[in-house]
């Protein structure tokens, strides 16, 4: 097994371990607080700080991994969420609503800055293992990591209502603080020390992209994970039980299975495009194009759930054709990043890049639970479907450039 190789399974490995309990801990956490009676906005207050932090730590998360590497952010990203799993396991029942909030907003807080400096540090590592020249192989292992995260993000979903039911909020927190102590020294203490450290010193401006595809693309992403997570942090778990009576386990499964799905159709986004005509290769105009299709797809099922259709079949038939474009739409943006950064200035760009992320989860987090109280689930969509339109438009600023191949020789890294 090549350096490479060794590496790319270490950080892999990583990420996967922290991303099961980061998955299991929203859906813990949502229908937890939705069994307690929580409103929809109140729960969406619950995550803000979850995101608001992601958004911090990505702009100081690139700029401290390429001053000390990605080992030592990867490894942060780690402990924190123990912490964060530790914190929320002694919240008290006896606690008023207001205090238990603030409480759980706090942990969130941790379990935020842990996400996204894990995520960053993963990311990031790839275009450093990465042979040079490789740019189609590179598209490959962007894909191939970002779509196991996401099934295993799915996976996480169903983990956290399976250990709610089988050993309630507190023994299912500490079982997965166990778990992620298990994955700690078996990857990240055997990782370089310098990897994806910068060659000369970093200053604090380096945090904000000077490249102005970087910060059109940032810009997109913003509006792209918004129009997710406008429907899908509150709105839809809280319609599929409230309006559609299913059980906290059906919701669980089912958000499982989405994000399984996401993750596999991530993992095989270069055939996909290479299949549909996209032969010459990846380029801003992949983005413009697959951002135009998402776009009908939540206005679609909005029009579809006023006329009265069936709202089961109508959300099964959207939300299978909005996992599909949407994971081809995150998969071209995620390689897209990698492709306008230098090695040396990867870290400081994909966390400007994550920051954007971050900052259209927080958004569509709160525009998720203000506008399924004043609009419903219908007004969820249509926020998505104009979400999507910014998205598309800002993506017109990308450059077209030179395409970069999808299929290449298969390296003896890849080997």
């Amino acid at each position: 097994m090549t350096t490479g190789v060794r590496n790319y399974a270490l950080v892999t490995g990583a990420y996967w371990g922290f991303t099961l309990t980061d998955g299991a801990l929203r859906m813990l956490v949502l229908l937890h607080f939705d069994r307690l009676g929580y409103s929809a906005v109140e729960i969406a207050f619950l995550f803000l700080f979850y995101e608001f932090f992601g958004v911090v730590t990505n702009l100081l998360g690139g700029w401290i991994a390429a001053r000390s590497g990605l080992k030592a952010t990867l490894y942060g990203g780690l402990l924190l969420q123990i912490a964060a799993l530790i914190m929320l396991a002694f919240l008290q029942p006896a606690w008023t609503r207001m205090t238990s909030v603030a409480y759980v907003m706090s942990a969130q807080a941790l379990s935020g800055i842990a996400k996204d400096l894990t995520k960053m540090s993963a990311k990031s590592a790839i275009k450093v293992v990465v042979a040079q020249g490789e740019e189609g192989a590179l598209f490959k292992w962007v894909a191939r990591l970002t779509g196991s995260k996401n099934a295993l993000k799915g996976a996480g979903f169903f983990m956290g209502a399976a250990l709610l039911t089988a050993l309630g909020f507190v023994g299912a927190l500490a079982a997965m603080a166990a778990g992620l102590l298990m994955v700690l020294p078996g990857t990240v203490v055997a990782l370089p020390a310098g990897m994806g450290k910068a060659k000369s010193k970093v200053k604090f401006t380096a945090l904000f992209s000077k490249s102005s595809a970087v910060n059109w693309l940032s810009a997109a992403r913003l509006f792209l994970f918004c129009a997710r997570d406008v429907w899908f942090v509150v709105g839809l778990p809280v319609f599929l039980a409230s309006a559609l009576g299913w059980s906290f386990m059906q919701v669980g499964a089912f958000v499982a299975a989405w994000f399984i799905g996401y993750g596999m159709i991530q993992a095989i986004v270069p055939e996909i495009l290479r299949q549909s005509g996209a032969r010459a290769g990846v380029t801003g105009d992949t983005a413009r194009l697959w951002a135009f299709i998402l776009m009908v797809i939540p206005a679609a099922l909005a029009a579809a759930l006023e006329l009265r259709a069936r709202p089961s079949p109508a959300l099964m038939i959207g939300l299978g054709l909005f996992m599909i474009v949407f994971a081809i739409n995150s998969a071209v943006h995620s390689y897209l990043i990698l492709a306008y950064s230098e090695d040396d200035q990867v870290a400081t760009n994909v966390g400007f890049y994550y920051m954007a992320n971050a900052g259209g989860r927080l958004l569509g987090t709160l525009l998720s639970g203000v506008v399924f109280e004043l609009y419903g689930f219908v007004g969820c969509l249509l926020a998505s479907a104009l979400m999507v339109l910014a998205a598309s438009l800002l993506s017109f600023n990308l450059p077209r450039g030179r395409a970069v191949p999808l299929t290449v020789k298969l390296t003896e890294a890849e080997a």
